[in-house]
């Protein structure tokens, strides 16, 4: 019994994150003192790049990539069932994408890395009680992957309506905030939290 207990203790120390090589730049873009594993913020490194062609679910199983949504401005957010941060951060951008639903100026999509059946994903984000989100999927770690090595859960990366990177931000993050809105609109999308 005493070892379960001491390996899942170890297990929740090391959270989400695995460590990355390099530190994206703080949220509020002053500089911080190095420390071990991804720093929470924002990291420009990726800039202009084109969004990966990877292939993920649809909240119906379909197939779907992120160039479905050219042409609008999108958030997408990389989330597992069983990382606190992420689904800490879920019900915020549950928020975000109710208030973007029909004005076409935000896509907002949280996209989830569980292996699992993709019913399981519908059932999770039901049980939060999610309503905007839709069970968008990447069992396969296509997107995850084609994202780079550094990829830490949560991640959210921003695409302007040409769909290139403006920034990823590394952490969870209350998406209904001021910061939120003063960086979402660095790709024309304008914020209307509720």
């Amino acid at each position: 019994m005493r070892f379960p207990l001491i390996l899942w203790a170890l297990v929740a120390l090391a959270g989400c994150q695995k460590p990355a090589p390099k530190a994206p730049e703080p949220a509020n873009e002053t500089a911080s003192a190095p420390e071990a594993g991804p720093v929470k913020g924002v990291d420009r490194s990726h800039h202009g790049q084109p969004a990966p062609d990877a292939v993920f679910k649809n909240p119906d199983g379909g197939d779907i990539s992120i160039a479905r949504f050219k042409g609008v401005p999108v958030l997408v957010n990389l989330w597992a069932s069983w990382c606190a941060p992420c689904v800490k951060e879920l019900p915020k951008l549950d928020k975000l994408a109710a208030a973007h639903r029909d004005d076409g100026q935000l896509g907002v999509i949280a996209v989830s890395q569980d292996s699992g059946p993709h019913a399981s994903v519908q059932a999770f984000l039901a049980k939060l009680k999610i309503q905007d989100l839709g069970a968008y999927q990447d069992d396969r770690m296509a997107l995850s992957g084609a994202l780079g090595p550094d990829t830490v859960l949560p991640t959210s990366i921003l695409y302007d309506a040409d769909g290139n990177e403006v920034w990823r931000y590394v952490g969870d993050l209350d998406w209904t905030s001021a910061e939120a809105a003063k960086l979402l609109a660095e790709a024309g999308a304008a914020a209307k939290p509720r």
